[in-house]
């Protein structure tokens, strides 16, 4: 707790009953010497005068409030003014309560404990909030959030996504002669770039699916972020050993939750995750892609789609046109093409 007055015996007698509730007490006379206490000090909250000999108490309030780390922290004003436009600038200036002198014990708890209850609850707010981001997809976090907030689940949508599946190849074999242990962080170096690389191009994974990611693109230029993520992907994991297989399809897929109250999944169902899955089955250390990808994206800036070729695949009526997807500023076909960047395809697996 941080006392600041410029009146020696105003501070003590906060001190005192703030000590008294073993709290531990910083004082300040002035509003710099708030400021460096407040740096220095981890404080829980505030109690300030009004009247300070450099700054005022309200300004000092905004100089608290623009440090992050104080941006929710209760701030209280002890003053004998009771002028209806300073309290008022108080509280604009971002106070959370005033209370008149002469300081009343039990008052000062009372309001101090409340406000730190609710400052409290607003930082286990702020820690869930960062627990889902790391634990669950944006797109789960929103539904939890609006059913939080009104009680209803949204019904499930039919829309186009462009799903993107990754593997890593052999992952588990190149590292027979590692502990567990590191084999896991290994992993889950190589899984976290290739996270990074889905946000930064607009979309979102939807799970970690043993070595790879099932990633999701649902909005704007859906097939092209999706490509040009997959480069990405595909350009970090070169020199690393087994290589990254990704397959890329796009298509109409329910979104919605599955399970029942108790355990809720919001997830991407349908034959567009199926196909793109099976088209990372397809790829060796390259980016295989669906004929409805390369019509989505064609003409993008950067990417180029080479050696079509036909597949039949498990569950899909009839042979399937499929694509090596590159970079465009890649050598012409039939010159020496970069192993992660060919098109490699299981024996038998073409039409």
């Amino acid at each position: 707790m941080l006392v600041v007055d410029d009146t020696a015996v105003s501070r003590a007698l906060a001190a005192g009953i703030l000590s008294a509730s073993e709290t531990t007490v910083f004082e300040a006379d002035s509003g710099e010497q708030a400021l460096r206490e407040a740096e220095a000090n981890a404080v829980d909250a505030f109690l300030l005068d009004i009247r300070l000999p450099d700054m005022n108490g309200i300004e000092l309030c905004r100089a608290l409030r623009a440090m992050p780390r104080y941006r929710d922290a209760p701030i209280v004003f002890v003053t004998a003014i009771d002028q209806r436009d300073v309290l008022q600038w108080a509280l604009e200036a971002g106070a959370d309560d005033f209370i008149q002198k002469p300081l009343h014990a039990m008052v000062l708890r009372k309001r101090l404990g409340n406000l730190l209850h609710k400052a409290d609850s607003v930082r286990r707010a702020e820690a869930l909030h960062h627990a889902l981001r790391r634990h669950v997809s944006p797109r789960t976090e929103e539904v939890a959030r609006e059913y939080a907030r009104t009680g209803l689940l949204p019904p499930p949508r039919r829309q186009n996504v462009c799903v993107l599946f990754s593997d890593v190849r052999s992952f588990v074999e190149n590292g027979r002669d590692k502990a567990p242990e590191e084999l896991f962080a290994m992993l889950s170096s190589r899984l976290a770039a290739q996270a990074q690389a889905v946000y930064r191009h607009s979309g979102y994974v939807d799970k970690y699916a043993r070595d790879g990611i099932v990633a999701v693109f649902d909005q704007g230029e859906m097939a092209r972020q999706a490509c040009r993520c997959a480069l990405d992907i595909l350009g970090a994991a070169i020199e690393r050993p087994g290589g990254t297989a990704i397959g890329i399809h796009f298509g109409p897929a329910m979104i919605g939750n599955l399970g029942t109250s108790d355990h809720l999944d919001y997830a991407v169902v349908g034959r567009t995750v199926n196909l793109a899955a099976r088209l990372c089955g397809l790829a060796g250390r390259s980016a295989v892609v669906s004929q409805a990808v390369r019509d989505a994206a064609e003409g993008a800036a950067g990417l180029d789609f080479r050696f079509e070729r036909t597949a039949q695949i498990r569950g899909q009526d009839g042979a399937v046109t499929i694509y090596g997807l590159e970079r465009a500023s890649r050598p012409a076909a039939g010159l020496a093409l970069a192993p992660h960047q060919s098109l490699e395809l299981p024996p038998g697996s073409l039409a």
